[in-house]
């Protein structure tokens, strides 16, 4: 099959014809129809994260069951699945308190099965596998935790984006927050994921809905996926527009970019008693501070959301009824799609800020 390869930070990818080895016993073998493009692969590809290499990248995708192992019960042949990227095993500390997005065995593998191998090769060198993902491709061998069966009558190009920015976005407000009805949000960042907070808290039913961001594009689709207001950092200071529209602050501020400069503005924008909700990735390095006085005096709160806290069997077929009623906008986020051999191309898109959501799209898609 045809691979999307990273073999050196910084450097293009190369598309290459590689090995992959069929499904053992416990995994599933997908024949992938759509994988997005998303800012978390773009920080391994900038070395802004460490990741083994070389590694077949692409961690948000949908697509077909091509061949199941021994002891696979939950898919077959010719179910159509979104692959989850924090795949859980169900018996560990965070499983058992209902936290399987955090389950142990997925900070454990770091570009290897569960089992410690990899089933993909190039040229007899070993490959690692991106988060047990690896959908760069066009086909991906993944656990069996690791992909969710959902009804053939969802476009798999909209399916694939539950892989990531939809249940990160809408799960960071319902799940890790819990915006109540009638609150004040502030979003800071609102590309794939951040545009995905601004739905979560329509749905949530928040009463002022304040984007941020650097671009007018994106502004203007937030407008379109619920914001009520919009603000231009580049124009304007966010946390005195936020202030004097919510009156004193707001009540939950999120930030999806994934800079420590941002994340303190989230947390200054706060009313007295707010929380801040941090979901972007940072770079390795990166240190987060707030202003200490204030911090503590005004009772303010800043917490972590990763993967929306999901708990993804339950979350994603959720989210596919509200998109089914109207009330979640899937097929309005992907404004561009690309073949395989185009990924460099979709990844300077992505990195410029170009559109909403980029999209692989194999060239076979049924």
């Amino acid at each position: 099959m045809r691979a999307a390869i990273l073999y050196e930070v910084g450097k293009p990818l190369a598309v290459e014809t590689v090995e992959l080895e069929g499904p053992r016993p416990g995994e599933v073998e997908v024949r992938i129809v759509a994988t997005g493009v998303c800012h978390s692969d773009l920080h391994y590809i900038k070395g802004d994260l460490a990741f083994p290499l070389p590694v077949v990248l692409g961690h948000e995708a949908a697509g077909v069951v091509e061949a199941v192992g021994d002891g696979v019960g939950s898919v077959r042949p010719g179910d159509h699945v979104v692959l989850l990227f924090a795949p859980s095993c169900g018996r560990c500390r965070y499983c058992d308190a209902g936290r399987p997005h955090l389950c142990e065995m997925r900070y454990r593998v770091r570009g290897k099965m569960p089992d410690g191998t990899t089933r993909l090769r190039w040229r007899g060198q070993e490959l690692h596998h991106f988060t047990c993902v690896a959908s760069w491709a066009e086909r991906a061998v993944v656990p069996e935790s690791g992909v969710l069966r959902i009804s053939e009558e969802v476009p798999l190009t909209v399916a694939a984006l539950l892989g990531c920015a939809v249940t990160t976005g809408v799960g960071a407000v319902v799940n890790t927050a819990r915006v109540p009805p009638g609150a004040s949000v502030a979003v800071f960042g609102t590309g794939g994921v951040g545009l995905n907070v601004v739905q979560g808290a329509s749905i949530a039913g928040a009463a002022m809905i304040i984007a941020v961001d650097l671009l007018d594009h994106r502004l203007e689709a937030a407008r379109r996926f619920g914001a009520t207001h919009t603000v231009n950092a580049r124009e304007e200071d966010p946390v005195r527009v936020i202030q004097s529209l919510t009156r004193g602050g707001a009540d939950y501020a999120f930030e999806v970019i994934g800079r420590a400069p941002v994340v303190r503005q989230a947390v200054e924008c706060l009313a007295r008693g707010g929380v801040a909700v941090a979901v972007g990735l940072p770079a390795a390095k990166a240190e987060y501070t707030v202003g200490g006085p204030a911090f503590v005096l005004n009772e303010k709160t800043l917490r972590a959301c990763f993967y929306g806290s999901a708990r993804l069997r339950a979350d994603i077929p959720r989210l596919l009824e509200l998109y089914y009623g109207k009330r979640l906008l899937l097929d309005e986020l992907v404004t561009a799609t690309y073949p395989l051999d185009r990924v460099n191309e979709a990844v300077a898109a992505l990195d410029r800020g170009d559109g909403l959501r980029g999209l692989l799209v194999m060239e076979r898609t049924r």
